[in-house]
């Protein structure tokens, strides 16, 4: 089994809170997780028609068969639950008492909001970081393989052929996941959106085109975001507010959390195609930056990455807002080191004053520049400041 880095978080968050909620996109590892560190508790499915029948017809005397806690998964489907544990949380001072995990995120975190808010620690959990699979003796050596791949687990630990996952992957999180949240009466559309979706990857959000050519209003529009995003489907990279006298935009960029559900919806099925198609590019630096977010998310820590772009075309690739520092990110697909790679750092880092900078790219060479901009293969993004 390869080791989860977000492990030791879930572990101090269950030392100081009486509960935890891990969340995240189906098929990350969620249950797997939480059954290896709570080896002690017992584990209970609310996605078994029994038990949920049990909890939903009597939420008190569920409960009470678990007086030391338990791992209640897919604990949205029972919502009734809440307000009883609710009732626990607050008549007991024991931590760690009950680690909820669900696939529906949407619908998890609502819950949590409503009853359970001040009494629960949530950490959500990604797929697999480069660094786990890295550790797990896994990881892919070329980088177009590896973005065609992805992070999910089952392609490693089951070993299922992406071609043949990411299809069934989409289908189950429409069928179930979208059914559960909005009542969406054309699936078919939706699954569309999802794939103009994936042409849109590393570009800014326009709502409004968006709805004109998918077909439906603006409003709908937003609310297949918001499920997307809830569900860690899609990531918004906001842009920084920081305008230095300059006029920046104000919508975020799109960016999927798996690179290979993007080069499943575009067609992309091996490597030859991805070196070729226009948007590599944009694949590759989405990537990038959901590593960087994984590192944040495996941590408990905030998400503190945004993009900065200017109304004359100029733009950082990624921000990391550290409160007092900013550091300034361009992302590469490249193999060779360009000049074109220091345009937009350089004038970035004239117009800020900072004294740091970052290039990462796809190839060996490691450079530190005199004026402070390193350059180096995005695989090390883990000693970014050191």
């Amino acid at each position: 089994m390869i080791q989860r880095i977000a492990g030791k978080k879930i572990s101090e968050l269950a030392a100081k809170f009486k509960a935890v909620a891990v969340t995240g996109a189906r098929q990350t590892g969620k249950t797997t997780l939480v059954k290896q560190i709570f080896k002690d508790k017992p584990y209970v499915s609310l996605e078994n028609p029994d038990n949920r029948s049990f909890a939903l017809e009597d939420p008190r005397g569920f409960l009470a068969n678990y007086p030391n806690g338990a791992i209640l998964d897919e604990i949205q489907r029972t919502p009734a639950l809440f307000s009883y544990l609710q009732e626990i949380l607050d008549n007991t001072k024991q931590k760690g008492l009950f680690i909820l995990t669900g696939s529906n995120n949407f619908l998890l975190q609502q819950s949590i909001s409503q009853t359970l808010a001040g009494r629960i620690a949530t950490i959500h959990l990604l797929p697999f970081s480069i660094e786990e699979l890295k550790n797990g003796k896994v990881l892919p050596k070329n980088d177009d393989e590896l973005m065609i791949k992805g992070f999910y687990p089952p392609v490693y630990d089951q070993e299922i052929d992406p071609q043949d996952w990411c299809p069934n992957y989409i289908r189950t999180y429409i069928e179930k996941d979208v059914r559960q949240i909005k009542n969406i009466t054309d699936l078919i559309v939706f699954e569309r959106f999802i794939k103009l979706l994936a042409g849109r990857s590393g570009q800014e959000l326009n709502n409004s085109a968006l709805a004109v050519e998918t077909g439906v209003d603006v409003k709908t529009v937003q609310s297949w975001i918001g499920i997307l995003e809830s569900s860690f489907i899609i990531y918004l990279l906001k842009p920084h507010h920081k305008n230095f006298n300059k006029t920046i935009v104000k919508r975020p960029k799109l960016y999927f959390y798996d690179s290979a559900l993007v080069c499943y919806l575009l067609g992309i099925r091996d490597n030859n195609h991805l070196q070729t198609h226009p948007l590599k590019g944009a694949i590759f630096e989405g990537m990038v930056i959901t590593e960087l977010l994984k590192n944040r998310t495996n941590a408990g820590l905030d998400i503190n990455l945004f993009y900065w772009r200017d109304k004359t075309g100029h733009e950082v690739d990624l921000i990391i807002d550290n409160g007092k520092t900013l550091l300034p990110i361009e992302i590469k697909s490249g193999m060779t080191i360009s000049k074109d790679y220091f345009k937009n750092i350089d004038y970035w880092t004239n117009l800020s004053g900072s004294k740091k900078a970052f290039i990462l790219y796809t190839g060996e060479q490691h450079q530190k520049r005199s004026d402070g901009t390193e350059i180096m293969n995005w695989r090390a993004l883990n000693s970014l400041g050191d």
